[in-house]
């Protein structure tokens, strides 16, 4: 049986990086020591509106999704994980990916890039394959769960095959930043406080030099920065 905690491969930005302290600010949390971070005052917003608006996300930490989280199989563990993750970022070489930007997913408000990268969908799908290998099933609720959305065929498919729905072709590059919003108000302020924050991102590359792992206790608690790796190659 696997146990409670969970595993992912990220992206995230470089430690150093405007566009990481820009992140977890926003988000409230630093996933490499878990910190609480005070969030901007956002027109229009309280500062609980902004905390719940950003729960989910928060609880994530910062990042962009490579490989979805996922219980360990049985006969693997994290240190093999952790080897598996340093080799795969060894032979790759850092790229860069277009400017991010904002972008309305649904009811949710994230970074997504602004012109299509193959390169990027390449090193999302290599991931999902790569480390399959240490991907427990999920279990039936969990299907459920995401059966409960709808889904496409295609969609389906990922899902039987591994694991989560949106990935290889359904795979769409997005750093998230606020949870499944219903009101409309809601995402005026966000995007009016976000948009001319933003601007200075959607002038430059995104750099993609690094793959994270990161890793969830329980379903209860957050995720935190295991290590980065950076690419090699």
């Amino acid at each position: 049986m696997p146990s409670g905690e969970r595993y992912a491969i990220y992206y995230a930005p470089a430690a150093d990086s405007a566009l990481w302290r820009f992140g977890i600010g926003w988000l409230g949390r630093d996933p490499v020591g878990g910190e609480a971070l005070p969030q901007p005052a956002v027109p229009g917003l309280s500062a609980a509106a902004l905390a719940a608006a950003t729960g989910s996300p928060r609880n994530y930490g910062f990042h962009a999704t490579l490989k979805p989280p996922f219980h360990l199989a049985d006969g693997t563990d994290a240190a093999a994980l952790l080897a598996a993750a340093r080799s795969f970022a060894a032979g790759r070489p850092a790229f860069d990916a277009p400017p991010v930007g904002l972008r309305r997913i649904g009811r949710f408000q994230a970074l997504g890039l602004t012109a299509p990268c193959p390169t990027m969908e390449a090193l999302a799908a290599d991931c999902v394959r790569s480390f399959d290998a240490f991907r427990a099933p999920p279990s039936a609720d969990e299907l459920a769960q995401r059966r409960a959305r709808g889904l496409s065929e295609p969609q389906e498919a990922n899902l039987q095959r591994w694991g989560y729905p949106y990935v290889m072709e359904e795979f769409r590059f997005h750093m998230t930043l606020t949870d499944s919003i219903r009101d409309d108000a809601v995402h005026a302020a966000i995007a009016a406080y976000l948009e001319p924050r933003l601007s200075p991102f959607a002038a430059a590359p995104l750099p993609v030099d690094a793959i994270c792992v990161y890793r969830q206790e329980t379903r209860a608690a957050p995720f935190l920065l295991v290590q980065r790796f950076p690419f090699q190659g």
